[in-house]
């Protein structure tokens, strides 16, 4: 968190509350969340992404009896190994197929099982264990014909690389204990519709689940543009602003009339997963893309958005299309094709360090505050703001955090302590607020946008 000083020092809060108890460091270094970044393995990524391109195709419509080829094979391969990881961690890791029939469609020529493999580790805290972190990556692949089930189609980066980092943060964050539940996603039929993510994303809707926020890893393999440069110091992160709906819904309305275009829920959920990101990953930038997705282009995330869920894609800085979607040969001298050469291991286990260092703190964290709201009864120059008090044992209270309006990120905060209302002498015209819950150890909810008291 970025202080502005300037603000502080002028800034006198008025707290309709208690005295404040002692700020928590919300910057320290945790030791558990230091120990599953540091156990993540480039050696155990590059291991899975070659298994899964000796699958040789990934197709979703690809074989399924042969226990050595096509898409078939490799569910049941993921599935076990993720057994095997939860076992050795002490049988809390639950891992399971969720399928559905596909009918035929425009990338569907019969009808298809879609089966995604799920592992789920429940939270250990009750007042938590409702709330859950979705992470998936595709493990299905295509080549130049989106229809071909049968030409090798290999899938390094399109996305191995994202199922890989998957697996790799369920085995190690297995054998830990998180608050909040984690659910470690690998999808099929991304390349078909994004029929994979949208079936468990609907069931999720039915259920009514408690899904506070959900990453995609999808194309994080290679640090290398097409042109040859090198930048593995950094990976995109693409958060959705206003959400794609024909009618607005009160909520998107409510945005809109406030000018919190820039607060959406994945918005908030986005500068969460920067600070926790780059803070336990030193060097390495979490670069937020103020869009949805790839110009016109879309992932496993947009299925989550679209039922109303906060949800974020990883993608490498600069795509190279020589080795995506594209059948393997060579033209002027020039391989081309998703091959796992191409593929960096060791830059794709630093975005799986960011999203474990995201997950961990965010399951740890207490729940974003519920009902924020700024009271607007009267004209006044001061920002009064009220809140519903959080359930969680290990509260230890409250920050509001600000920026001005030609910001992105967090200038300002103040502890509250465990106040439910507070006034900060700053106008609501002039700044956007929000409200976090911390909890004992200093972890943080990402912010709850006010909605107007009137």
């Amino acid at each position: 968190m970025h202080k502005n000083s300037l603000i502080l020092s002028a800034l006198t809060v008025l707290a309709v509350a208690p005295a404040v108890a002692a700020t928590p460091d919300t910057s320290r270094h945790q030791a558990q969340i230091d120990q599953v970044v540091q156990e993540i393995s480039p050696a155990r990524i590059e291991g899975y992404i070659n298994k899964l391109v000796g699958f040789r195709t990934r197709h979703t419509m690809s074989d399924t009896v042969s226990e050595t080829e096509g898409i078939g094979a490799a569910r049941r391969w993921i599935k076990s190994e993720l057994e095997r990881c939860g076992a050795a961690q002490g049988g809390r890791l639950q891992v399971a197929f969720d399928s559905h029939i596909a009918p035929v469609s425009a990338r569907i020529s019969r009808p298809t099982e879609i089966v995604n493999v799920v592992a789920t580790l429940p939270g250990t805290q009750p007042a938590s264990v409702d709330r859950m972190y979705v992470v998936s990556g595709h493990y299905d692949s295509r080549n130049t014909d989106i229809m071909d089930a049968k030409g090798d189609a290999p899938g390094a980066n399109d996305d191995a690389s994202g199922t890989a980092a998957v697996m790799e943060m369920a085995c190690v964050m297995a054998k830990y204990k998180f608050d909040a539940t984690l659910v470690f996603m690998t999808v099929a039929a991304e390349e078909q519709g994004l029929l994979g993510a949208a079936h468990w994303a609907e069931q999720a809707k039915q259920k009514n689940l408690n899904i506070a926020g959900m990453f995609t890893n999808d194309i994080i393999g290679s640090s290398r543009d097409e042109h040859g440069k090198v930048d593995n110091t950094q990976v995109r992160l693409f958060a959705e602003g206003l959400p794609v709906q024909k009618e607005n819904s009160d909520t998107v309305r409510t945005l809109i009339q406030t000018g919190g275009e820039n607060d959406s829920l994945s918005r908030q959920l986005a500068r969460a997963v920067k600070e926790a990101g780059e803070r336990y990953v030193p060097k390495f930038k979490v670069s937020v893309i103020q869009r949805r997705d790839r110009y016109l282009r879309g992932g496993d995330h947009m299925p989550f958005l679209e039922r109303g869920y906060a949800a974020l894609r990883f993608t490498e800085p600069a795509e190279d299309f020589n080795h995506q979607h594209q059948n393997i040969r060579t033209e002027n001298g020039v391989l081309i094709g998703d091959l796992p050469q191409y593929d960096d291991f060791n830059y794709i286990a630093q975005v799986a360090r960011v999203n474990a260092a995201a997950l961990s703190s965010l399951s740890l964290a207490p729940a974003a505050p519920a009902k924020v709201q700024v009271r607007t009864a009267k004209l006044q120059n001061d920002t009064e703001l009220v809140w519903q008090a959080n359930a969680e044992p290990d509260l230890a209270g409250y920050r509001i955090v600000w920026r001005d309006t030609a910001s992105a990120e967090w200038q300002g905060s103040q502890f509250v302590g465990k106040a439910t209302e507070f006034t900060v002498p700053l106008s609501k015209d002039n700044y956007y607020f929000g409200v976090q819950a911390i909890d004992n150890d200093g972890n943080a909810s990402p912010a709850s946008y006010p909605t107007p008291l009137r």
